[in-house]
């Protein structure tokens, strides 16, 4: 079972939960984070911080892009939402998922920049037993692969690009436009 094939958090209890933990830590509860929360919640993939001010203009036009990117680590640490580096210099994030394993291993695609995540329920132990055996106690620990596509790389047509960016530039034309 991979962590896409586990149920979001409802998006009432995840609400709940992000009002609260704003509330607690002396924030707002203004319209426009919660259009960000609900952009992003209804997001089933990873997504960007610009993707985020996309959609969540969609439901609130006056959402402006300062407030997507202070709004970000709130729902970070109120822990509705996961971060994700893939060494690109950009970030990505997903809804996290109930009950779902913490320890997933993530497999990039270093021609589209998508990211595959499988459970890795042996990183808990490998970490553990590794850092009990030096002495330590690990705080955080996560395995990323970075891989190249073969089908892009034989025939020049990957199956995870949209047909508009199947050339080898178009990623970096793309990622140039948000940078």
């Amino acid at each position: 079972m991979t962590p896409s094939d586990i149920a979001p958090v409802s998006h009432a209890s995840a609400r709940d939960k992000f009002q609260a933990f704003l509330v607690e830590q002396g924030h707002r509860v203004t319209n426009q984070r919660l259009a960000i929360f609900d952009a992003a919640m209804a997001q089933t993939d990873h997504f960007t911080a610009e993707q985020l001010l996309d959609r969540a203009r969609a439901i609130d036009d006056s959402v402006s892009r300062a407030t997507v990117y202070r709004t970000l680590p709130l729902m970070t640490e109120s822990q509705v939402l996961r971060e994700i580096d893939i060494g690109t210099g950009e970030k990505y994030y997903r809804p996290a998922v109930e009950g779902a394993n913490s320890q997933v291993a993530q497999v990039v695609c270093v021609d589209c920049d998508k990211i595959f995540e499988i459970s890795a329920p042996f990183m808990e132990w490998y970490g553990s037993t590794v850092s009990l055996k030096l002495g330590l106690k690990p705080i955080s620990q996560r395995l990323q692969v970075s891989a190249q596509c073969i089908a892009y790389r034989s025939n020049g047509r990957c199956p995870n690009r949209s047909p508009k960016s199947q050339t080898p530039d178009a990623k970096r034309q793309t990622n140039a436009k948000i940078n």
